[in-house]
């Protein structure tokens, strides 16, 4: 017997089962708002708790920081303050660093590779450094055994020139020993420590002359413990040889960088046409910031001092070809 058509039907069924409806998107229910909000406010405070933990814990962190920037902003007024009024103080106390009158007048003359360019005056301040006052006096006068005559200037920077001064060895040394002459510049510190002293401010300034006790190029003096006879005591470290008290420098601006170095003994009263004439010439150029010179000085290779000391030195022959003093 042939099965019933309800029996072939249900492997159909089967194979291919009806697919059921897509389901239809919910519907939003409109759930009732409450008036109060315990819920909300609940879970407000729940998120906000762990707000409210880490900012505290980060303004706790960041709170001595605070302090101490309120507290250097506070110290910072007040210092500014205090040296404002310090420098009104010493502005009104003393005025003999800034009205300073020479007592005695020398000249020098000038030439660039041989060719006059003509000449310095420059007043001396006998009373207020009589130590560099008279060991200029000396060395432009002869009186010394030696003097600038024919010696050159060695360095011209931006913000003055550098003259070389006599030797402190050979025929320079012997004819300074003939005459009693000593070429060391330890009065001239002595003087220099006290004016610098006195005298708050910037001291080089456009104009003035001053000779060096310290070389300007080496920083200053580090203090150190020395073991001598069994006790401990404080002595200086000097950096390099130090200056023998015969060179000079003529500031064209102000030069506060020198202030640490050079003791001032005058000014220019004439001929600062000159001094600009001599800072506008030509030198060698500075190469501190090439990477070879840099490692080249860190593993102390000679040929970096060698190329060091001539930086800054004129191409051309600025000399001294004569001087003296104004009576």
């Amino acid at each position: 017997m042939l099965p019933s058509p309800k029996f072939l039907q249900s492997p159909s069924q089967f194979l291919h089962p009806p697919i059921p409806p897509p389901p239809s998107a919910p519907q939003l229910q409109s759930t009732p708002t409450p008036t109060s909000s315990p819920n909300i406010t609940k879970q407000c405070c729940k998120s906000s708790r762990r707000e409210l933990a880490i900012g505290s814990s980060t303004s706790l962190l960041l709170l001595p920081f605070l302090l101490s920037k309120a507290q250097a902003e506070e110290n910072m007024a007040k210092d500014t303050n205090n040296t404002s009024e310090g420098q009104e103080g010493n502005s009104n106390t003393s005025p003999s660093c800034t009205n300073i009158k020479p007592t005695r007048k020398a000249f020098l003359d000038i030439s660039i590779d041989g060719e006059p360019v003509g000449r310095i005056v420059i007043g001396l301040y006998g009373d207020n450094a009589p130590a560099g006052a008279a060991r200029f006096s000396s060395l432009v006068s002869g009186a010394a055994g030696i003097s600038h005559r024919r010696k050159e200037f060695i360095k011209i920077m931006p913000n003055y020139v550098q003259h070389g001064g006599v030797r402190s060895y050979g025929v320079d040394a012997e004819l300074a020993k003939s005459t009693g002459s000593e070429l060391a510049a330890q009065n001239l510190s002595d003087e220099w420590q006290r004016m610098y002293e006195e005298c708050p401010g910037t001291k080089n300034l456009a104009g003035t002359v001053s000779i060096i006790v310290r070389d300007p190029s080496k920083p200053p003096p580090k203090l150190k413990l020395v073991a001598r006879k069994g006790k401990l005591e404080i002595d200086e470290e000097e950096v390099g040889a130090n200056p023998n008290g015969t060179e000079f420098v003529i500031a064209t601006k102000d030069s506060p960088e020198l202030d640490a170095s050079a003791l001032v003994v005058g000014r220019v009263l004439g001929g600062m046409e000159v001094v600009e004439r001599i800072g506008q010439v030509k030198t060698v150029n500075e190469n501190t910031a090439s990477p070879y010179f840099r490692v080249a000085k860190l593993i102390g290779d000679k040929r970096a001092v060698v190329a060091e000391r001539g930086f800054n030195r004129p191409y051309s022959k600025v000399v001294v070809t004569n001087c003296g003093l104004i009576e």
